[in-house]
């Protein structure tokens, strides 16, 4: 299969375009079994105004998380009823979110109508249902310079409690790499590295004239086997899957703030995020205590420095 210059590749099993991936009544839906993995998934629901849509979570534990809109989750089972505030898009700021233990069933209703990230993992234990608030989420600055990015930490391993599932979303500034130096976590060494399939899902702000735009990821073979070797050019609703490999930097083209959704989750018995930077690119961290943060970002995050 053959595709025209700046076209996204349909055939590539890692890159997986807006739609090429929608199932029922999700835009997107990525389980393992679609994956050829054995713990993440992701799903983007679109609401209608009014619309409501009810799921089983299975043997995996879930995180709603609204992308745009506001909504209700309730999980009759535990008595639980949420509701989540939302936000008006991605780059509005950070959201609440709920947590839906495996084994239930949970209802997500939304007045205004909306689209909703389902943020899920393989778990095999039962916790209880909860809400995230937005007040609580850990915003922080990594990196400096051109490699400024902001980190919302919602469901990172040191933040909120799940059984295998780990979730954060990042915004990169437009011009500016993030997911860099390129790392990886596809072995399993305590204290150093951990195993971890991750699914990054992407927005692109549009230009002021509503122009779309667009992002690159890379993601070169580590060395255990054949590897995963990508480089995508990104769109709004466009998603990677890294099964393996070192990955960055994840590229936001100038003019164009670039938003991702990480969603984790592996089989090593302790639920933690250890990476390995390649050691080609690893010192660039040292040079990021001689750089200022991206201005453009602390307006965000004002209380947090690298």
């Amino acid at each position: 299969m053959t595709t025209s210059p700046g076209e996204p590749d349909p055939g590539s099993r890692h890159h997986l375009p807006a739609g090429s991936a929608a199932a029922g009544p999700y835009s997107l839906a990525v389980s393992p079994e679609s994956a050829g993995w054995g713990f993440s998934s992701l799903r983007v629901l679109p609401l209608a105004a009014g619309a409501d849509h009810t799921f089983r979570t299975g043997d995996s534990e879930w995180i709603v998380l609204p992308l745009a809109g506001s909504c209700a989750v309730t999980v009759p089972g535990e008595h639980a009823a949420f509701a989540l505030r939302g936000r008006a898009d991605v780059f509005a700021g950070v959201s609440d979110f709920a947590y839906v233990p495996r084994d239930a069933e949970a209802t997500v209703s939304s007045p205004g109508g909306g689209r909703f990230a389902l943020a899920g993992a393989r778990c095999a234990h039962r916790l209880p249902a909860r809400r995230g608030d937005a007040g609580a989420v850990p915003v922080e600055l990594r990196g400096a310079g051109p490699c400024t990015r902001q980190v919302r930490n919602f469901a990172a391993a040191d933040v909120f409690e799940a059984d295998r599932l780990i979730a954060v979303e990042v915004i990169t500034p437009g011009g500016n790499w993030s997911s860099y130096p390129p790392h990886k976590h596809d072995e399993s060494r305590p204290g150093e590295e951990s195993r971890l399939e991750e699914i990054y899902y992407y927005e692109v702000a549009p230009a002021p004239g509503g122009a779309q735009g667009v992002g690159y990821q890379r993601v070169t073979p580590s060395g255990r086997g054949t590897g995963t070797d990508l480089l995508a050019e990104v769109r709004t609703g466009d998603v990677v899957l890294i099964p393996d490999g070192w990955h960055g930097p994840a590229i936001a083209t100038p003019g164009h703030t670039l938003y991702y959704l990480n969603v984790m989750a592996g089989p090593d018995a302790e639920r933690q995020w250890l990476i390995s930077d390649h050691p080609d690119h690893a010192w660039i961290r040292d040079t990021w205590a001689e750089q200022p943060p991206d201005p453009r970002l602390l307006p965000l995050a004002p209380e947090a420095r690298p």
